[in-house]
């Protein structure tokens, strides 16, 4: 069976519902991964997302902040939901599809301004929940499961628009990378997107802050699809969706995609 998978932080799903709904529409992924919700489930326009053909829901919602949800064609079940670090966040939601497929959809906290966790409580947060995250896979090694999301860490050079100038800024720095990495190696994690477009500077993600974000694109790639080593080679097509930053009311992260034949 074939299936195509898109991650996307949406940046308010109630707020951004129209533009949702033009990517089913126009992509027609079979699942979609939102992060940032930020709704309660049952705030969720879902009977927008039901009559576009996306039946199926499994997810963990907040008011005004956080939120996960995977939208599926397929029929979904699901399996987990972590609270790493304690932190009462709805940041994590899995769902099992009838080939045996697990599917992981994380929202990594973002960590704050500053990256020293001695005056910077968030960022303290982030690396714990990166930690926690690393020794669930450890504990339970994940088998024929896919893992998306925004993790909020562009974990290569050409993952930024400028490395250098970006070592000392959050989600770029060297612990993130290597907090990353560790809980990457735990669950024997590929990262789809890369094997597929293995070369050069690749971004999910351009700040509000620049008004000519496409011209100064300068863009992180904090958005990921990873898989476990078993199915990893059945990825294909891995795509970023750029020109969907330029959409009315846009998130400032573009969805991510790519297709599994299993």
């Amino acid at each position: 069976m074939a299936f195509s998978l898109a991650t996307w932080n949406i940046n308010s799903v109630r707020l951004r519902e129209d533009i949702v709904a033009q990517l089913m529409t126009d992509e027609a992924p079979d699942v979609l991964c939102l992060q940032e919700c930020k709704s309660p489930v049952d705030k969720i326009p879902l009977e927008t997302f039901h009559a576009l053909g996306y039946v199926h829901i499994v997810a963990r919602g907040q008011k005004g902040y956080n939120g996960v949800a995977i939208l599926s064609k397929l029929p979904i079940t699901e399996v987990a939901a972590f609270d790493f670090a304690d932190l009462g966040h709805a940041r994590h939601i899995a769902g099992q599809l009838e080939n045996g497929v697990t599917i992981h959809n994380f929202y990594v906290p973002a960590g704050g301004d500053k990256p020293d966790r001695e005056i910077n409580e968030k960022f303290g947060q982030k690396l714990d929940y990166l930690t926690d995250m690393r020794d669930q896979f450890r504990a339970n090694a994940p088998r024929k499961s896919i893992l998306v999301g925004d993790l909020n860490i562009a974990p290569r050079e050409d993952d930024v628009w400028d490395h250098k100038k970006l070592l000392k800024v959050v989600s770029h720095t060297p612990i993130e990378v290597e907090h990353l990495a560790q809980a990457q190696d735990a669950g024997g994690w590929v990262d789809v997107t890369r094997a597929d477009i293995p070369e050069g500077k690749l971004y999910s993600w351009w700040s509000y802050r620049s008004p000519d974000w496409d011209t100064a694109d300068k863009g992180r790639r904090l958005d990921h699809v990873w898989a476990t080593g078993d199915i990893a080679a059945s990825a294909h097509s891995s795509r970023v969706l750029r020109h969907v930053r330029a959409w009315e009311k846009p998130s400032d992260h573009a969805p991510v995609f790519a297709t599994f034949d299993l």
